[in-house]
């Protein structure tokens, strides 16, 4: 497998090393195959954290601030892939294995980032799997499209009651993410009330923000808001400007040349363009291991220095973290954890200045 395609299936189709996997079957063609039930988003059983309570965004890591109540915003956060079917294109969300691990792999692990500053609302999707048969995978994202607009127009009309909100998501949820920003959030009153958009693992461009998102820029400063933050970590002695030159590619042939083709990096560690490099003294507090079950292991601080270079992320992290690159050095999984405590106190931080602008302005 050549670097080019891990770097794509980290981009959007990866989760975690361990989720679960349905055995190989020659797939049906996309229009072939009878797609799971759309879901109906009053149904509180089609939330992983929302309507009826957090879940397992609930999770607050040994050394993490604690969670807050009676916040003041929210969060709209899309998980990535934790469907692994080879068999089927998109997961129907009666799949209660999928779901179960999905909630120990990924909501108590990065949704739960967020639950010191907002209530969290994330949704089940029938999100695409990993098969990739004569261009289905683009249909099975916009199938997986159609149920985060639903969700997300739900929250807007029965939970939202105008508060601010984050968008955030990872990888596949990334992706997603910077598809509602452009289709429901740019040029719309819902803007004004847009804290900031997470678009992590992804490898969003520069040119790619003026030409989706023109109203939205890259967070420059800890404090800016209605901007957006992107990093894809790879570990420090990988080759770094060829895997940005093939997400360049990757961009180009989705959306033809452009000036910046190349990703957009925000250091986690300094929230600040003008800081792209930091040291691990500066880390607030990482999560150790692999994504897996049971709780999220207790923070270690000073395990991570980062640096932008190339549009990525170049990290080194410390050996107790414990933690499994991809083939290619790519730190895919780890594009949370890594920076859990710092990309939970900064959200805090940006809430709060988000609050205080408003208060200006009346």
């Amino acid at each position: 497998m050549s670097l080019r395609i891990k770097v794509r299936l980290a981009l959007l189709l990866a989760a975690s090393s361990a989720s679960p996997m349905i055995a190989h079957a020659e797939p049906p063609l996309f229009a072939e195959a009878t797609p799971p039930s759309a879901p109906d988003y009053a149904d509180a059983r089609n939330w992983a954290a929302g309507p009826a309570g957090p879940g397992a965004s609930a999770a607050v890591p040994g050394g993490a601030s604690p969670a807050a109540r009676n916040v003041p915003a929210d969060v709209f956060y899309i998980h990535p892939t934790t469907f692994r079917s080879t068999v089927q294109w998109n997961q129907d969300l009666s799949d209660a294995t999928t779901n179960a691990w999905t909630d120990a792999s990924v909501i108590a692990r990065q949704a739960s980032v967020f639950n010191a500053c907002c209530r969290v609302f994330a949704p089940r999707y029938r999100q695409a799997s990993f098969l990739d048969r004569e261009g289905g995978r683009m249909q099975a994202l916009e199938l997986a499209y159609k149920d985060i607009e639903a969700a997300f127009d739900y929250y807007i009309a029965h939970e939202n009651k105008g508060r601010p909100f984050i968008l955030a998501g990872h990888s596949q949820g990334g992706f997603l993410i910077a598809e509602l920003l452009q289709k429901r959030i740019t040029g719309t009153p819902l803007r004004d009330r847009m804290v900031a958009a997470y678009t992590i693992g992804v490898g969003v461009a520069g040119s790619e923000i003026a030409a989706r998102f023109p109203d939205v820029k890259p967070c420059r400063m800890p404090t800016e808001t209605g901007c957006l933050l992107q990093w894809n970590a790879m570990l420090s002695d990988a080759d770094l400007a060829t895997a940005s030159k093939r997400y360049a590619k990757y961009y180009t042939d989705r959306f033809g040349p452009a000036a910046d083709p190349a990703p957009i990096c925000i250091n986690p560690l300094t929230f600040d363009t003008n800081r792209a490099a930091a040291a691990a003294t500066q880390a607030k507090g990482a999560v150790p291991g692999d994504p897996g079950e049971g709780a999220p292991r207790p923070l270690i601080r000073g395990a991570v220095a980062a640096e932008c270079v190339h549009g990525l992320l170049s990290v080194k992290p410390a050996a107790a973290l414990a933690l499994k690159p991809l083939p290619g050095g790519v730190m895919h999984y780890h594009d949370y954890g890594l920076f859990y405590e710092d990309i939970r106190e900064n959200a805090k931080l940006r809430v709060s200045a988000y609050l205080k602008s408003r208060k200006r302005k009346r």
